[in-house]
């Protein structure tokens, strides 16, 4: 009996023409997954770069039917300026009170306490969000 052989003796004419299009994908792969990465690190970094100001409430209190007492933090540039905006809810979700903070202290980390006057009673303080409104 004759022994068949299946293709082309190993190292004698080349390569084949499938083992060039699985090395020419590998390397598309390769490329294309770093600049996938690199687009990834781009953006997280120019995120978090461009959070100039932020801020999160730390412990609120109802005091009245009228008044919500607000425990804020804010972390920013020591030069920088801001406004951060504080909302309260009543029961069924409806806004009852807003209040915009102005953080101009000279510090990177402020910590303040904030009375949010309110239309009846408030179920919660939360923090909208903060912005620089200019610098030192």
């Amino acid at each position: 009996m004759t022994a068949v052989r299946e293709g082309l003796p190993d190292g004698r004419y080349g390569r084949s023409a499938d083992q060039r299009a699985d090395r020419k994908l590998k390397i598309i792969g390769v490329v294309l997954g770093v600049a996938l990465l690199g687009v990834i690190g781009w953006a997280g970094t120019s995120y978090i770069s461009g959070q100039d100001l932020s801020g999160r409430v730390i412990t609120w209190d109802t005091v009245s039917d009228s008044a919500v007492k607000v425990h804020l933090e804010v972390v920013k540039g020591k030069d920088d300026t801001g406004v951060c905006t504080l909302r309260s809810q009543s029961e069924d979700g409806a806004e009852v009170g807003r209040k915009d903070v102005t953080v101009d202290q000279r510090a990177e980390q402020v910590d303040t306490e904030v009375t949010v006057r309110t239309t009846k009673r408030a179920t919660n303080a939360t923090l909208v969000g903060c912005t620089v409104s200019g610098g030192g």
